[in-house]
């Protein structure tokens, strides 16, 4: 845990593992508003502390950590391919049976998907999968699975989405 003073604010950086006594050793002058960078695992205990200190305070991302963006792909995915990235990922070509795409973000395809798509796969329900064609035999969304019934393909581009706590698969509706 480091502390230090700027021309605008207190800045204090949490590395993580700080207790709440280390916390409540500080001493924090008043006047200036409080900047916390969270750059590792801080403990439920440490939040409720700092909380407590009954002040202020706007919770920065880490310094030096690249902004999670999109990744587009300009190209099919065959059997066997599989793509990871922690952000949204854009498929411009099909997603082929035995392909898989695995986003944090949203999954966007724009031609057909046949292979799996899982969106908010570190656990986001609110993220969405969306293709021009879809003929995906297993979507999931964050924590949630959907398996498409037998022999049946969508007709033009869907949207998939977590509702009531199940993936819906509804028609893109063009929105005026």
């Amino acid at each position: 845990m480091r502390l230090r003073a700027t021309h605008k604010a207190l800045a204090l950086r949490l590395d993580g593992g700080e207790t709440p006594e280390e916390l409540r050793g500080l001493t924090l002058p008043e006047g200036l508003p409080l900047e916390v960078e969270v750059a590792g695992p801080v403990s439920s205990q440490f939040l409720e502390a700092l909380l407590a200190l009954g002040r202020p305070f706007t919770l920065i991302p880490p310094r030096g950590r690249a902004p999670v963006g999109t990744l587009v792909l300009s190209k099919t995915l065959r059997a066997g391919e599989r793509v990871e990235h922690p952000g949204t990922v854009v498929v411009l070509g099909d997603v082929n049976p035995g392909a898989e795409v695995v986003a944090g973000g949203d999954v966007i395809v724009v031609g057909k998907l046949r292979g799996l798509a899982h969106a908010g796969a570190g656990g986001d329900e609110e993220r969405f999968v969306f293709a021009l064609g879809f003929a995906a035999k297993q979507v999931r969304i964050g924590p949630h699975l959907a398996q498409a019934p037998e022999g049946e393909e969508g007709q033009g581009p869907e949207l998939a989405r977590v509702q009531e706590g199940r993936i819906v698969v509804e028609p893109w509706a063009r929105r005026r």
